[in-house]
């Protein structure tokens, strides 16, 4: 059954990427990329509310107690991955592509110290099969929370939500879910607290009636009760009390079940490409429709496409310069403003280090090299926040000028695959230290350091569409702590001049990459106006060029020119709807909770 059903997403793959790259080379690029991915070990994103008990779920499945944090305050942009191996911890600095050592996990995740990824390697059993993603900073699944969560989708070979029996799903997490169902193909949901609260199977019901109502794709997507604090109090009892403690957890039965999941890896995988191969068949599905209306050669319908071109593009040759001129001023004033608040906290670091070195002695300046480090890293990590917030101000209030929202998700949806594959070729920025990438999303401007590592990269969300941003990389140079140990003894006044030149240096550097940032923002902006406004154009012509066609053809000509269309439109809806066929027998890889099999 299992290699049936891998030979029937193997072929589906191959021939709807076929199907896909005739009609789009751009899209069946991008498509052909992510069946490339090699799937080296499946990897489960965990995701949920804060306090709905995900974290003592982690360490319920991987049998060790406190391994990932609870109860904490957890950092917005940290994942946690949890692999096999020896136990350690590092973690990954905004900016950096090398990891550090961490012995405090705690402060690390909880954003006491600025990480943007941490692993920690651990011999649990459950991790030779498979890796786990936890989401921590998931905290009310609101847009900016849930955008990190969605980034780390993107990547999973399953998700794993979290929900708990206090009350059925709220409607941010239906929301959530709705996002993800366009991104992975297999969901298994947790219900924990089950000890807590008795009434939980009705609370399981409504859950299952609010996902066939919002989601109901999932809605039959298996739910496993479970208590992580049973599981916690049987490894604290007596051997004897050991046995009935764990059944009553259920943790067992959630475990096999991803230890089946995880063997099932690269069927997963295929139904994830199938998964976005159909969003792309879909708007094959509207062009193939927009041909069937221009071989109708209604007069009305002619008269309208030619006025919507006529105005799209009186508008180019008046308002391109508006355009260019808004995004030009946008840039420079928000380029500015940061800068600005740069230097606000270039001078507030001056001060409060200065006060340091006037009022501390001993240890106090001895230590202070360290101090400065962690501050600048802190600050490097703010300003990325600020960067990814002034992103989206500025791309939002730019192409708002340009496009309506339905326009924005159309044309720029399409541009992304464009403009990723003519960017990824072009050399590096002269003087920058990594490959900064630029792609336009669904409504959106994505910055990529490198070529992938979306880990490594916080998100935003512009018009609602995830927007990866590279965080910026500061601390304390190696030469800062030499030119320390050269001047700094115990003399305050070389300690001074130390602490001016190092957060001059860390201004400049900061400042420069600002500005980088920016002139990128703008480049990646100027091409989404003009590039999706021609393509606009071309499309129309093209919807304008089939109507007169059409116009220009004796009542059979017409009739021949319709079923032609309409044969291209069955065409792709057939293959639509066999995709569905396919993703829907795929869904046998999710197990299935021991009651349900045998109900």
């Amino acid at each position: 059954m299992t290699g049936d059903l891998t030979k029937t997403l193997d072929t589906a793959v191959r021939d709807t990427l076929a199907y896909v790259r005739a009609a789009d080379p751009d899209a069946g690029a991008d498509l052909a990329e992510l069946r490339r991915r090699e799937l080296i070990r499946p990897s489960l994103v965990v995701v949920g509310e804060t306090k709905r008990g995900k974290s003592s779920l982690i360490n319920a499945l991987l049998g060790v107690p406190g391994l990932s944090p609870v109860d904490a305050a957890v950092a917005t942009a940290t994942y946690l991955q949890f692999v096999p191996g020896p136990y350690a911890v590092r973690a990954w600095l905004p900016g950096s592509p090398d990891p550090i050592p961490v012995d405090d996990l705690r402060a690390w995740a909880t954003g006491e110290q600025k990480a943007r990824r941490i692993e920690v390697t651990h011999p649990a059993p459950l991790l030779q099969y498979l890796s786990l993603l936890d989401t921590p900073g998931v905290g009310g699944l609101d847009p900016a929370h849930a955008t990190v969560a969605l980034a780390a989708v993107d990547k999973a070979t399953a998700l794993l939500f979290v929900a708990d029996a206090s009350a059925p799903l709220s409607e941010p997490e239906l929301t959530f879910l709705v996002a993800a169902s366009e991104r992975v193909d297999a969901v298994v949901f947790a219900l924990t607290k089950i000890d807590a609260y008795p009434g939980w199977r009705r609370i399981a019901e409504d859950n299952q009636a609010l996902l066939r109502a919002h989601a109901p794709r999932f809605a039959e997507a298996p739910w496993f009760p479970v208590s992580s604090s049973l599981a916690e109090l049987a490894r604290q009892s007596p051997p004897g009390e050991q046995a009935a403690l764990v059944d009553a957890s259920k943790i067992a039965e959630l475990q096999h079940a991803l230890v089946d999941l995880a063997g099932r890896g690269h069927q997963l995988q295929l139904a994830n490409v199938l998964r976005a191969a159909r969003g792309e068949l879909a708007r094959l599905v509207d062009a193939a429709r927009a041909k069937v209306q221009a071989a109708e050669a209604d007069p009305a319908r002619s008269a309208a496409v030619r006025a919507e071109r006529s105005a799209l593009a009186a508008r180019k040759r008046t308002e391109s310069r508006q355009w260019t001129l808004l995004l030009s001023t946008e840039t420079q004033r928000a380029r500015v403003e940061t800068v600005g608040r740069l230097r606000t906290h270039i001078a507030t670091l001056q001060q409060d280090f200065s006060t340091r070195i006037d009022t501390g002695r001993g240890e106090t300046l001895s230590k202070l090299p360290d101090a400065v480090d962690a501050d600048l890293q802190a600050l490097a990590a703010v300003m990325s926040q600020r960067l990814e917030e002034t992103f989206q101000q500025v791309a939002e209030k730019v192409l708002a000028e340009v496009f309506d929202a339905n326009e924005r998700a159309g044309m720029l949806g399409r541009l992304n695959a464009t403009l990723r594959h003519a960017l990824a070729a072009s050399p590096p920025r002269d003087g920058s230290g990594e490959n900064m990438l630029i792609a336009l999303s669904a409504g959106g401007i994505a910055f990529m350091a490198g070529r992938g590592a979306i880990l490594g990269a916080s998100a935003l969300a512009v018009g609602g569409v995830l927007v990866p941003v590279a965080g910026i990389g500061l601390g304390l140079a190696a030469g800062g702590y030499v030119l320390w140990r050269r001047r700094v003894q115990t003399d305050r006044q070389q300690a001074r001049i130390w602490l001016r030149d190092v957060l001059g240096e860390a201004r400049a550097a900061l400042a420069d990459e600002i500005a980088n940032r920016f002139t990128d923002l703008q480049y990646a902006l100027s091409v989404a106006v003009d590039d999706a406004v021609e393509r606009r154009l071309r499309d129309l012509d093209a919807h304008i060029a089939e109507i007169d066609a059409a116009a220009a053809e004796d009542a059979a000509g017409r009739a021949k020119r319709r079923q032609a269309a309409q044969q291209e439109l069955d065409g792709v809806r057939a293959k639509l709807r066999h995709t569905d066929d396919v993703l829907i027998r795929a869904r046998a890889l999710t197990p299935v909770p021991q009651d349900e099999e045998n109900r």
